[in-house]
């Protein structure tokens, strides 16, 4: 079957559809329902089902003849160290150190917060969780202590496991003092820690509540299976929150078994036995679904990559690790790719390894702008796919189903909704708006399996961040339009849709413009208050390797070229040439904090910003051209 027909099978019997994929799964009581309405907009899958999910993506590969196939290849251009894990290796792992978490009481239901690196162990922590029923909470290794301490609070985690250290290129980011800080500030305390020493800064030990990685195995019985609800939380993870305080959403262990193993084939077209790779990291929820879990469940070989797009050595980290490792389909976020593209523009790094076996790129995490997927296109060979999808809903909304049927590439289009997924396009007052018409993007509920149910001891701010602006919707925050072929198109966050002199205009439109000028690597626009028309657009620009031009003839180059292709409506007039942009440390432009930068007003440092310096350095950008005041 086809993309249009499998869709159509979904909307035809939603029911029927979710249990036949469910089959994949192996089930200690299989699904005999597969939706629960529980009323007041709220959804459970396969809720009285039940099953494990560690069961799921290490012993039962273990007993179906994959024991010798390797379960995860970690590669560490940091250390210079590769290292390969067996599914069998993995059981054994991962049953020791669930075992430890049993011995010192951590049962079904407790919360354990994991705070490590990209080591294999972050994945054994999280399968461990899993096998004994527990709930992790992965917070992103090197995270602020104040910023771990809320999320202890949180959740109350009975555990916290944590290595001593993380590495960077070239520094080492203590993580011990970290966690100490963290514990000391936070109302909740765990009753132990269970700390992974990495001989590049091992850590001082608190007696009574540190336990070492390895010693505490010794002499505990391995831990088996424990099966547990299908609606049985599997993980808590903190997406930040705009009122500050973070969002636990919730994945329940049923729905995210059937849905990451069905996207594993349809969508990333990868066979048990592949290698697949995403280029994320655990604190994700890219890291989640497709470094740990989906590749795993579905039998594939999964990538644990502890280095960055450049810099580790060089921009041909990539398409090393591809060509060596044998990788069939890559993952990582636009971000990545246009740093590559930013320190090798020709892509000469390319030309040095044989990555035919690769067979697509796919990208998510943000944008991905027209310029990027044409670089990539034209230097890879190989099909670029963008998706999209949140971290509430923890895998693809709307992608191109290469392994169901690999439907033609539109330029800024993720392409087409998932089965599970009825994506509309609503004006302010929740009418549906016609095609090519831009809007607020809205999922009509119940939502499919795998997605959020509500958020953690919080379903009023469930209901407030998701269900209200639209009922019967999920509100996704993300503004778009579908064409006439049923592709949708994200133009922007809600909230970067500007109004200038009463028109409204996607800031994502004017980036795909700039992000056309041959001498701009990176680009971000944001509206800024304005007397007169309420807002204008700014643009800011990062200048590819070598060029070397007046920075005025650039920006007199970008405000004609949006004049060109969107209009004199656009206003856009001012570009600031920046040496970079600052992101969040999963590479996402934090423009609504460059917004109250050029405003004026008061934000709060977001916590997952990569590097505060950053923001210095575009304040005094934004001053030259009278913006960003001093109080």
């Amino acid at each position: 079957m086809g993309y249009h027909e499998t869709y159509k099978s979904w909307q035809d019997d939603p029911e029927a559809y979710w249990l036949e994929q469910a089959k994949a799964i192996d089930w200690d009581v299989p699904p005999t329902r597969a939706l629960y309405d529980k009323g007041d907009d709220l959804y459970e899958w396969f809720a009285e089902a039940k099953v494990n999910g560690c069961y799921n993506a290490v012993d039962r590969h273990v007993a179906n003849g994959r024991a010798d196939q390797v379960a995860i290849i970690h590669d560490s251009p940091i250390t210079g160290t590769k290292t390969k894990v067996t599914y069998a290796e993995l059981q054994t792992r991962v049953a020791a150190v669930a075992g430890v978490l049993r011995a010192n009481g951590i049962g079904k239901g407790d919360r354990v917060i994991i705070y490590m690196p990209m080591v294999p162990e972050a994945v054994e922590a999280m399968l461990a969780c899993a096998r004994i029923g527990a709930v992790h909470s992965v917070v992103f290794g090197g995270f602020a202590a104040n910023e771990l301490a809320v999320r202890i609070d949180d959740c109350t985690p009975k555990a916290i496991i944590a290595a001593s250290c993380g590495l960077e290129p070239n520094r080492i980011v203590a993580y011990k003092p970290l966690l100490d800080s963290a514990i000391d500030q936070s109302r909740h305390k765990p009753d132990f820690c269970l700390i992974l020493q990495r001989e590049q800064s091992p850590c001082e030990m608190i007696e009574g509540r540190d336990l070492d990685w390895h010693d505490a195995q010794v002499g505990v019985a391995p831990a088996d299976c424990v099966p547990v609800q299908g609606n049985h939380p599997a993980y808590i993870l903190y997406t930040s929150g705009t009122t500050g305080a973070p969002k636990g959403v919730i994945r329940q262990t049923a729905g995210h078994l059937v849905a990451l193993n069905w996207t594993m084939k349809n969508i990333y077209d990868v066979d048990p036995g592949d290698v697949f790779w995403a280029a994320s990291d655990v604190g994700w929820v890219v890291g989640h679904s497709y470094i740990c879990y989906g590749p795993l469940i579905h039998g594939n070989t999964t990538v644990v990559f502890e280095g960055k797009p450049v810099g580790t050595p060089d921009a041909g980290t990539f398409w090393r690790i591809i060509s060596e490792h044998n990788v069939r389909s890559f993952f990582t976020a636009p971000t990545a790719i246009r740093a590559v593209k930013r320190e090798d523009p020709k892509g000469e790094e390319i030309a040095k390894y044989d990555i035919s076996c690769l067979r697509a790129l796919y990208l998510a995490g943000e944008r991905a702008d027209p310029d990027t997927v044409v670089w990539a296109q034209n230097k890879l060979g190989k099909p670029v796919y963008d998706h999209w999808w949140q971290t509430e809903t923890g895998y693809t909304i709307a992608g191109n189903p290469a392994g169901l049927e690999a439907m033609p590439v539109k330029l800024g289009s993720p392409t087409v909704p998932m089965p599970g997924y009825d994506v509309q396009i609503l004006d302010e007052a929740g009418h549906r708006q016609p095609t090519g018409t831009l809007g607020s993007i809205a999922i009509k509920l119940p939502l499919p399996p795998g997605t959020l149910p509500t958020l953690w001891n919080a379903e009023d701010r469930f209901r407030k961040s998701y269900l209200t602006t639209f009922p019967g919707y999920y509100e996704t925050g993300d503004a778009g339009m579908i064409d006439e072929d049923g592709y949708l198109y994200i133009m922007a966050r809600t909230d970067d849709v500007i109004n200038v002199a009463g028109h409204r205009l996607s800031t994502g439109a004017m980036e795909e413009v700039l992000a056309n000028h041959p001498d701009v690597a990176e680009c971000a626009v944001i509206g800024v208050s304005d007397a007169l028309k309420g807002q204008v657009p700014l643009g800011l620009v990062c200048l590819s390797k070598g060029v070397n031009r007046p920075h005025a003839e650039i920006g007199a180059e970008c405000a004609k070229m949006v004049r060109d292709q969107i209009g004199p409506v656009a206003a856009y007039k001012l570009t600031l040439v920046v040496d970079r942009l600052p992101k969040t440390r999963s590479g996402k432009i934090l423009r609504a904090t460059i917004v109250k930068l050029a405003d004026s007003e008061p934000f709060k440092l977001p916590a997952t910003i990569d590097d505060p310096d950053v923001l210095d350095e575009i304040k005094q950008s934004l001053q030259t051209v009278g913006y960003a005041a001093e109080a």
